[in-house]
């Protein structure tokens, strides 16, 4: 089995893109240690994991082994849809939030995309769409068409996150027991694409199983110079999985890291919203006067 390296350092590692996420970091903590913005050290944890999880699904050998494995492709687009986008809205502070919707044309964007049946349909939608086999092909060998379809449905997801996250007073926001329905409904409508891919009986995506489109993939992030000096015959180079098997991997790591994020979430919603209520109910009793 081959080792990555020959690939070499760019490919693995991708420093311009490493240098745009600490150019991005240090912009924030420029932003946020001084003057009214402000940041809690929670906000700060919170937003600079986002970058570091950021750059190691685009920017590490994780990145590159999405364009070899299906498994790690899968993988990649999980942590990037469903863990980043709530960590960088949580992690940036609310009066800067509230400046960013003010700007004209962003703040039309947040008032029709941050609703919450459109925000639903629209991530969903587009995921399953990206995975159709005819579509998913095509965007992995055209680098502008697979840049601006990771950019539209991290969007897309950012925008399916926002009215479960955000903390925005003048931002409408999804609560109580509706925040469980919101996010079961979530779960369900990914569900179609997942299992499109798990039944499968053979292997439906050529950039993963035909060597042409598979080396023709790989230009997104492999320099063409080393390509050209580079004996490829196929992804089973560098794996033994069979390519059915990583396939149905891929969609079982996709489901498992989607139970565990919304999970998470779901646990915590329903916890606050349990906690409200029994605040609630406890207000009546604390009114009535007790006499001895």
């Amino acid at each position: 089995m081959e080792n990555l390296e020959i690939f070499g350092f760019r490919a693995l590692w991708s420093p311009y893109y490493l240098t745009s996420i600490v150019i991005a970091a240090a912009l924030y903590l420029l932003l946020v240690t001084k003057g009214k913005h402000r940041a809690t050290v929670k906000e700060k944890t919170l937003f600079l994991t986002g970058l570091v999880l950021l750059y190691a699904v685009k920017g590490s050998p994780i990145d590159l082994m999405g364009h070899i494995m299906f498994s790690a492709h899968m993988a990649q687009m999980a942590v990037l849809y469903l863990v980043i986008p709530p960590l960088l809205i949580t992690g940036l502070p609310v009066a800067i939030w509230e400046r960013i919707i003010q700007t004209p044309g962003i703040q039309q964007m947040f008032r029709l995309f941050s609703k919450p049946l459109i925000a639903l349909l629209g991530f969903n939608g587009l995921f399953s769409m990206y995975h159709i086999p005819l579509v998913f092909d095509f965007v992995k060998t055209d680098p502008f068409y697979h840049a601006l379809m990771t950019v539209v449905i991290f969007i897309a997801a950012f925008f399916m996150w926002w009215p479960l996250v955000h903390k925005v007073q003048s931002q409408p926001q999804i609560t109580g027991i509706l925040k469980l329905g919101y996010i079961m409904a979530d779960g369900i409508l990914m569900t179609p694409a997942c299992a499109l891919i798990m039944f499968s009986e053979a292997p439906i995506y050529a950039t993963y199983s035909d060597a042409g489109a598979w080396i023709q993939a790989l230009h997104l992030c492999v320099p063409s110079d080393t390509l050209a000096g580079l004996a490829l015959t196929g992804p089973e180079m560098f794996h033994t999985l069979p390519l059915l098997e990583d396939q149905q991997l891929g969609a079982i790591l996709m489901k498992i890291i989607q139970e565990i994020v919304y999970g998470s979430i779901l646990a915590v919603v329903f916890f606050d919203w349990a906690r409200k209520e029994r605040a609630k109910d406890a207000v009546p009793d604390a009114l009535i006067p007790k006499y001895e």
